[in-house]
């Protein structure tokens, strides 16, 4: 098929068979694992994956994409679901699940937000996104890349970095190297926050003008006697704090 990607929906499509080789290896796939692979484009994934699967899951947003894979695949291989993936509910697709994809870069944060609500229901999930952004997420506190992303994440994630992955493995391809990282749920969480919701709101507040000290950015939530019974620095910046100190600030404040 000659599909064109399209720039609205993000589209770059793998085509490096010793990358798309790599990433297979990484996901190890079960026969009978219930996996939904999210943009699946135009088969990179999904045809090497269905080598060693019964059956796989695929939520795809463009027409033609699936009127392709409705004529490429039988339905009892590959069940499509016709969706914007942020507002699709995963858990209609059953209990324990593994999620994969090259995820559209320009929305993929609001992806793996919205992939936390439904993670109770998820054994693991491996994709594909913009090295910075994979950098992001793993990042360490007193590091220029750790933020709200890596806070939020680390809290319900454990991840881990896997392989970069250069702009020509694409086509077209992007203006950025490329990363995949794999998400897997922590069954135990080490810090709870007591209020999920405030806990957000903290970790925002704080990263909101990341270049100022805690004293301002949580000023509202966090008086001076505050910091002091928390012994947290209030001259530290947000960047500074651990997961564990949000949490601990916020069950605080709950």
């Amino acid at each position: 098929m000659k599909h064109l990607a399209k720039k609205r929906f993000g589209q770059n499509f793998l085509t490096d068979q010793a990358v798309i080789q790599s990433l297979v290896d990484a996901i190890s796939p079960q026969p009978d694992d219930l996996m939904v692979e999210i943009g699946p484009g135009l088969g990179a994934l999904t045809q090497p994956l269905l080598t060693k699967m019964n059956a796989l899951h695929v939520v795809e947003i463009d027409r033609d994409i699936i009127a392709w894979m409705q004529n490429t695949y039988a339905a009892s291989k590959v069940h499509i679901h016709h969706s914007d993936v942020l507002k699709f509910d995963f858990t209609t697709i059953g209990e324990r699940i593994r999620v994969v994809g090259n995820l559209p870069y320009n929305i993929s944060s609001p992806i793996l937000f919205h992939l936390l609500d439904n993670v109770a229901g998820i054994i693991d999930m491996h994709f594909m996104l913009q090295k910075e952004v994979v950098e992001r997420m793993v990042a360490s506190p007193s590091t220029a890349a750790y933020g709200r992303l890596s806070v939020m994440l680390q809290y319900h994630l454990h991840m881990e970095y896997l392989i970069t992955v250069p702009p020509e493995a694409f086509n077209p391809a992007p203006k950025v190297e490329s990363a995949f990282v794999r998400c897997v749920p922590r069954e135990h969480l080490p810090f709870v926050a007591q209020d999920t919701a405030l806990f957000a709101k903290v970790v925002m507040a704080a990263f909101g003008q990341r270049r100022k000290t805690l004293r301002n950015t949580l000023k509202g939530l966090l008086d001076d006697a505050g910091f002091a019974q928390l012994e947290i620095d209030s001259q530290l910046r947000a960047e500074n704090l651990s997961v564990a100190q949000f949490v601990a600030i916020a069950n605080f404040l709950a």
